[in-house]
Protein backbone atom coordinates (compact mmCIF):
# COMPACT_ATOMS: atom_id res chain seq x y z
CA UNK A 1 0.00 0.00 0.00
CA UNK A 2 1.26 3.48 -0.87
CA UNK A 3 2.03 5.97 1.86
CA UNK A 4 -1.06 7.84 3.05
CA UNK A 5 -0.76 11.58 2.54
CA UNK A 6 -2.48 13.43 5.36
CA UNK A 7 -3.47 17.06 5.85
CA UNK A 8 -4.25 18.74 9.16
CA UNK A 9 -6.43 21.82 9.50
CA UNK A 10 -5.85 23.57 12.81
CA UNK A 11 -2.43 22.32 13.83
CA UNK A 12 -1.69 24.64 16.74
CA UNK A 13 -4.47 23.55 19.13
CA UNK A 14 -4.34 20.59 21.47
CA UNK A 15 -5.97 18.04 19.14
CA UNK A 16 -3.96 19.19 16.12
CA UNK A 17 -0.76 19.05 18.14
CA UNK A 18 -1.48 15.51 19.27
CA UNK A 19 -2.29 14.47 15.70
CA UNK A 20 1.06 15.74 14.49
CA UNK A 21 2.82 13.91 17.33
CA UNK A 22 1.09 10.66 16.34
CA UNK A 23 1.38 10.99 12.58
CA UNK A 24 5.09 11.92 12.41
CA UNK A 25 5.76 8.48 13.92
CA UNK A 26 3.09 6.56 11.96
CA UNK A 27 4.86 4.12 9.59
CA UNK A 28 2.21 4.39 6.85
CA UNK A 29 1.59 8.16 6.86
CA UNK A 30 3.31 11.25 5.51
CA UNK A 31 2.03 14.65 6.66
CA UNK A 32 1.43 16.56 3.44
CA UNK A 33 0.53 19.88 5.07
CA UNK A 34 -0.52 21.50 8.33
CA UNK A 35 -2.69 24.42 7.31
CA UNK A 36 -2.68 27.74 9.13
CA UNK A 37 -3.86 31.26 8.30
CA UNK A 38 -1.77 32.98 10.98
CA UNK A 39 1.53 31.04 11.07
CA UNK A 40 2.31 30.50 7.37
CA UNK A 41 5.96 29.60 6.81
CA UNK A 42 6.78 29.32 10.49
CA UNK A 43 8.28 26.09 11.86
CA UNK A 44 5.78 23.92 13.67
CA UNK A 45 8.23 23.56 16.55
CA UNK A 46 7.55 27.22 17.42
CA UNK A 47 4.01 26.20 18.38
CA UNK A 48 4.95 22.71 19.53
CA UNK A 49 8.45 22.68 20.99
CA UNK A 50 8.12 19.01 21.94
CA UNK A 51 8.71 18.27 18.21
CA UNK A 52 12.18 19.82 18.28
CA UNK A 53 14.57 17.37 16.62
CA UNK A 54 11.63 15.26 15.42
CA UNK A 55 9.96 17.35 12.72
CA UNK A 56 11.06 20.13 10.35
CA UNK A 57 7.53 20.80 9.12
CA UNK A 58 6.35 24.35 8.55
CA UNK A 59 2.80 25.67 8.68
CA UNK A 60 1.36 25.93 5.18
CA UNK A 61 -0.87 28.61 3.71
CA UNK A 62 -2.11 26.32 0.93
CA UNK A 63 -3.75 22.92 0.93
CA UNK A 64 -3.53 19.94 -1.38
CA UNK A 65 -7.19 19.26 -2.35
CA UNK A 66 -6.25 15.73 -3.46
CA UNK A 67 -4.72 14.65 -0.16
CA UNK A 68 -5.72 11.12 0.91
CA UNK A 69 -7.13 12.16 4.28
CA UNK A 70 -7.71 15.48 5.99
CA UNK A 71 -8.25 15.96 9.72
CA UNK A 72 -10.37 18.94 10.74
CA UNK A 73 -9.18 20.16 14.16
CA UNK A 74 -11.23 23.33 14.23
CA UNK A 75 -13.36 24.82 16.97
CA UNK A 76 -16.90 23.59 17.26
CA UNK A 77 -19.12 25.16 14.62
CA UNK A 78 -16.36 25.93 12.12
CA UNK A 79 -15.95 22.71 10.10
CA UNK A 80 -18.93 23.15 7.79
CA UNK A 81 -17.94 26.73 6.94
CA UNK A 82 -14.38 25.59 6.25
CA UNK A 83 -15.51 22.80 3.92
CA UNK A 84 -17.78 25.20 2.03
CA UNK A 85 -14.88 27.58 1.48
CA UNK A 86 -12.23 24.92 0.82
CA UNK A 87 -13.50 21.94 -1.21
CA UNK A 88 -11.51 18.70 -1.34
CA UNK A 89 -11.55 16.04 -4.03
CA UNK A 90 -14.15 13.28 -4.01
CA UNK A 91 -11.46 10.76 -3.05
CA UNK A 92 -10.27 12.64 0.04
CA UNK A 93 -11.37 11.11 3.32
CA UNK A 94 -12.46 13.65 5.94
CA UNK A 95 -12.16 13.03 9.69
CA UNK A 96 -13.80 15.83 11.65
CA UNK A 97 -12.94 16.25 15.33
CA UNK A 98 -15.64 18.83 16.07
CA UNK A 99 -19.25 18.20 17.08
CA UNK A 100 -20.86 19.28 13.81
CA UNK A 101 -21.59 15.94 12.14
CA UNK A 102 -22.00 13.53 15.06
CA UNK A 103 -25.80 13.42 15.31
CA UNK A 104 -27.94 11.59 12.75
CA UNK A 105 -29.69 14.78 11.66
CA UNK A 106 -26.33 16.42 10.91
CA UNK A 107 -24.50 13.45 9.38
CA UNK A 108 -25.08 14.42 5.74
CA UNK A 109 -23.30 17.53 4.50
CA UNK A 110 -22.73 18.58 0.87
CA UNK A 111 -23.49 15.05 -0.27
CA UNK A 112 -21.01 13.56 2.20
CA UNK A 113 -22.19 11.02 4.76
CA UNK A 114 -20.32 11.18 8.05
CA UNK A 115 -20.18 7.93 10.02
CA UNK A 116 -20.03 8.22 13.80
CA UNK A 117 -16.48 7.11 14.55
CA UNK A 118 -16.62 5.04 17.72
CA UNK A 119 -14.79 1.86 16.63
CA UNK A 120 -16.14 -0.24 19.50
CA UNK A 121 -19.64 0.40 18.14
CA UNK A 122 -19.32 0.97 14.38
CA UNK A 123 -16.11 -0.76 13.31
CA UNK A 124 -17.50 -2.31 10.13
CA UNK A 125 -19.25 0.90 9.07
CA UNK A 126 -16.01 2.80 9.64
CA UNK A 127 -14.05 0.35 7.45
CA UNK A 128 -16.26 1.23 4.48
CA UNK A 129 -16.73 4.92 5.32
CA UNK A 130 -15.36 7.91 3.44
CA UNK A 131 -15.97 10.49 6.17
CA UNK A 132 -15.89 10.26 9.95
CA UNK A 133 -17.43 12.31 12.74
CA UNK A 134 -15.02 11.69 15.60
CA UNK A 135 -16.80 11.28 18.98
CA UNK A 136 -16.51 13.74 21.84
CA UNK A 137 -14.21 12.98 24.76
CA UNK A 138 -16.86 12.72 27.49
CA UNK A 139 -19.05 10.84 25.02
CA UNK A 140 -16.32 8.27 24.40
CA UNK A 141 -15.66 7.58 28.08
CA UNK A 142 -19.36 7.33 28.95
CA UNK A 143 -20.39 5.25 25.95
CA UNK A 144 -17.62 2.73 26.52
CA UNK A 145 -18.84 2.44 30.12
CA UNK A 146 -22.44 1.74 29.05
CA UNK A 147 -22.55 0.11 25.60
CA UNK A 148 -22.44 -3.51 26.84
CA UNK A 149 -25.38 -2.85 29.17
CA UNK A 150 -27.34 -1.23 26.35
CA UNK A 151 -26.63 -4.18 24.04
CA UNK A 152 -27.99 -6.52 26.73
CA UNK A 153 -31.06 -4.26 27.24
CA UNK A 154 -30.01 -3.68 30.86
CA UNK A 155 -30.34 0.11 31.02
CA UNK A 156 -33.88 0.09 32.36
CA UNK A 157 -33.32 2.45 35.30
CA UNK A 158 -31.86 5.94 35.51
CA UNK A 159 -28.09 6.02 34.93
CA UNK A 160 -26.18 8.45 37.13
CA UNK A 161 -22.91 9.61 35.58
CA UNK A 162 -20.17 11.70 37.15
CA UNK A 163 -17.08 12.50 35.07
CA UNK A 164 -14.14 14.79 35.68
CA UNK A 165 -11.88 16.12 32.93
CA UNK A 166 -8.52 17.82 32.77
CA UNK A 167 -7.97 21.41 31.68
CA UNK A 168 -7.01 20.45 28.11
CA UNK A 169 -10.65 19.48 27.58
CA UNK A 170 -11.45 23.19 27.36
CA UNK A 171 -9.11 23.81 24.43
CA UNK A 172 -5.89 25.76 24.05
CA UNK A 173 -7.44 29.24 24.21
CA UNK A 174 -7.30 30.49 27.82
CA UNK A 175 -10.50 31.19 29.69
CA UNK A 176 -11.51 32.17 33.21
CA UNK A 177 -11.75 28.52 34.30
CA UNK A 178 -8.58 27.19 32.64
CA UNK A 179 -5.77 29.46 33.79
CA UNK A 180 -3.44 28.01 36.42
CA UNK A 181 -4.30 30.20 39.40
CA UNK A 182 -8.00 29.30 39.11
CA UNK A 183 -7.67 25.63 38.18
CA UNK A 184 -4.92 24.65 40.60
CA UNK A 185 -6.17 23.21 43.93
CA UNK A 186 -9.73 23.63 42.68
CA UNK A 187 -12.63 21.70 41.15
CA UNK A 188 -16.12 22.61 39.97
CA UNK A 189 -19.04 21.31 37.94
CA UNK A 190 -20.40 22.82 34.73
CA UNK A 191 -23.32 22.25 32.37
CA UNK A 192 -25.09 19.93 34.85
CA UNK A 193 -27.54 17.55 33.13
CA UNK A 194 -27.28 19.48 29.82
CA UNK A 195 -23.81 18.76 28.41
CA UNK A 196 -23.65 18.78 24.61
CA UNK A 197 -22.29 15.22 24.42
CA UNK A 198 -25.54 13.78 25.77
CA UNK A 199 -27.07 13.80 22.28
CA UNK A 200 -24.49 11.49 20.70
CA UNK A 201 -24.44 9.25 23.78
CA UNK A 202 -28.22 8.90 23.65
CA UNK A 203 -28.26 8.00 19.96
CA UNK A 204 -25.63 5.29 20.42
CA UNK A 205 -27.33 3.71 23.42
CA UNK A 206 -30.72 3.81 21.71
CA UNK A 207 -29.28 2.11 18.61
CA UNK A 208 -28.43 -0.91 20.77
CA UNK A 209 -31.22 -0.95 23.31
CA UNK A 210 -33.95 0.38 20.96
CA UNK A 211 -35.37 2.70 23.58
CA UNK A 212 -34.03 5.72 25.39
CA UNK A 213 -32.02 5.36 28.58
CA UNK A 214 -32.31 8.22 31.07
CA UNK A 215 -28.88 9.66 31.88
CA UNK A 216 -28.22 12.20 34.62
CA UNK A 217 -24.76 13.52 33.80
CA UNK A 218 -22.66 15.77 36.04
CA UNK A 219 -19.48 16.98 34.26
CA UNK A 220 -16.68 18.37 36.40
CA UNK A 221 -13.45 20.29 35.89
CA UNK A 222 -10.37 18.82 37.53
CA UNK A 223 -7.12 20.44 38.65
CA UNK A 224 -5.01 18.28 36.33
CA UNK A 225 -4.10 18.54 32.66
CA UNK A 226 -5.17 15.39 30.83
CA UNK A 227 -7.65 12.58 31.22
CA UNK A 228 -11.27 11.78 31.96
CA UNK A 229 -12.31 9.68 34.94
CA UNK A 230 -15.98 8.68 34.67
CA UNK A 231 -18.22 6.72 37.02
CA UNK A 232 -21.70 5.51 36.10
CA UNK A 233 -24.09 3.53 38.24
CA UNK A 234 -27.52 2.04 37.68
CA UNK A 235 -29.73 -0.78 38.91
CA UNK A 236 -28.50 -4.19 37.75
CA UNK A 237 -30.09 -7.50 38.67
CA UNK A 238 -27.24 -9.84 37.80
CA UNK A 239 -23.99 -10.59 39.61
CA UNK A 240 -20.78 -8.67 39.04
CA UNK A 241 -19.31 -11.84 37.50
CA UNK A 242 -22.13 -11.85 34.93
CA UNK A 243 -21.51 -8.18 34.22
CA UNK A 244 -17.79 -8.81 33.69
CA UNK A 245 -18.58 -11.60 31.24
CA UNK A 246 -20.92 -9.25 29.40
CA UNK A 247 -18.24 -6.58 29.06
CA UNK A 248 -15.45 -8.96 28.14
CA UNK A 249 -17.60 -10.46 25.40
CA UNK A 250 -18.60 -7.06 24.02
CA UNK A 251 -14.98 -5.82 23.88
CA UNK A 252 -13.32 -9.05 22.77
CA UNK A 253 -12.25 -7.47 19.45
CA UNK A 254 -11.55 -3.99 20.83
CA UNK A 255 -7.74 -3.60 21.14
CA UNK A 256 -7.95 -0.35 23.11
CA UNK A 257 -10.74 -1.10 25.59
CA UNK A 258 -9.72 -3.27 28.53
CA UNK A 259 -11.86 -4.63 31.36
CA UNK A 260 -9.71 -4.55 34.49
CA UNK A 261 -10.07 -6.90 37.44
CA UNK A 262 -8.65 -4.14 39.64
CA UNK A 263 -9.76 -0.58 40.31
CA UNK A 264 -8.57 1.82 37.63
CA UNK A 265 -7.13 5.32 37.77
CA UNK A 266 -6.10 8.02 35.32
CA UNK A 267 -2.34 7.39 35.25
CA UNK A 268 -2.98 4.03 33.59
CA UNK A 269 -4.35 5.67 30.45
CA UNK A 270 -2.92 9.20 30.20
CA UNK A 271 -0.78 9.52 27.03
CA UNK A 272 -2.35 6.36 25.57
CA UNK A 273 -5.27 5.46 23.31
CA UNK A 274 -6.61 3.07 25.93
CA UNK A 275 -9.89 2.97 27.81
CA UNK A 276 -9.76 1.00 31.06
CA UNK A 277 -13.01 -0.16 32.62
CA UNK A 278 -13.76 -1.60 36.06
CA UNK A 279 -17.00 -3.06 37.42
CA UNK A 280 -18.20 -3.06 41.03
CA UNK A 281 -21.52 -4.24 42.49
CA UNK A 282 -23.08 -2.80 45.65
CA UNK A 283 -26.48 -4.19 46.61
CA UNK A 284 -28.59 -3.69 43.46
CA UNK A 285 -26.31 -1.03 41.93
CA UNK A 286 -23.66 -1.72 39.28
CA UNK A 287 -20.85 0.83 39.30
CA UNK A 288 -18.91 1.16 36.04
CA UNK A 289 -15.69 3.16 36.02
CA UNK A 290 -14.00 4.19 32.78
CA UNK A 291 -10.81 6.18 32.25
CA UNK A 292 -9.38 7.65 29.05
CA UNK A 293 -6.99 10.35 27.86
CA UNK A 294 -9.30 13.07 26.55
CA UNK A 295 -6.81 14.15 23.86
CA UNK A 296 -6.03 10.64 22.59
CA UNK A 297 -8.82 8.08 22.92
CA UNK A 298 -11.13 11.08 23.38
CA UNK A 299 -9.89 12.89 20.25
CA UNK A 300 -6.71 12.55 18.16
CA UNK A 301 -5.83 8.94 18.98
CA UNK A 302 -9.32 7.80 18.10
CA UNK A 303 -9.10 9.84 14.87
CA UNK A 304 -5.94 7.92 13.90
CA UNK A 305 -7.65 4.66 14.91
CA UNK A 306 -10.48 5.55 12.52
CA UNK A 307 -8.00 6.42 9.77
CA UNK A 308 -6.33 3.02 10.22
CA UNK A 309 -9.68 1.27 9.79
CA UNK A 310 -10.66 3.30 6.70
CA UNK A 311 -7.36 2.54 4.97
CA UNK A 312 -7.44 -1.16 5.91
CA UNK A 313 -4.45 -0.94 8.21
CA UNK A 314 -3.93 -2.76 11.49
CA UNK A 315 -6.24 -0.89 13.88
CA UNK A 316 -3.57 -0.23 16.49
CA UNK A 317 -0.70 0.80 14.19
CA UNK A 318 0.92 4.03 15.32
CA UNK A 319 -1.00 3.93 18.58
CA UNK A 320 0.96 1.52 20.74
CA UNK A 321 1.59 4.05 23.48
CA UNK A 322 2.44 3.27 27.08
CA UNK A 323 1.20 5.54 29.83
CA UNK A 324 3.58 7.33 32.20
CA UNK A 325 2.61 5.46 35.34
CA UNK A 326 5.03 7.23 37.69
Amino acid sequence: MKTIKAGIIGGSGYTGSELIRLLVHHPEVEIDFVFSTTRVGKPIVEAQPDLLGISTLEFAGKMNPDVDVVFLCLGHGHSSAFLKAHPFSGSTKIIDLSNEFRLKDDANFQGREFIYGLPELHKEKIRSAKHIANPGCFATAIQLALLPLAKAKKLQSTVHVNAITGSTGAGVKPSATTHFSWRNNNSSWYKPFTHQHLGEIGESLESLQHDKAKLLFMPQRGNFTRGIFATAYTTYEGSVEQAKALYQSFYVDAPFTQVSANEVHLKQVVNTNQCHIHLHKHEDQLLVTSAIDNLLKGASGQAVQNMNLIFELEESIGLQLKGSYF
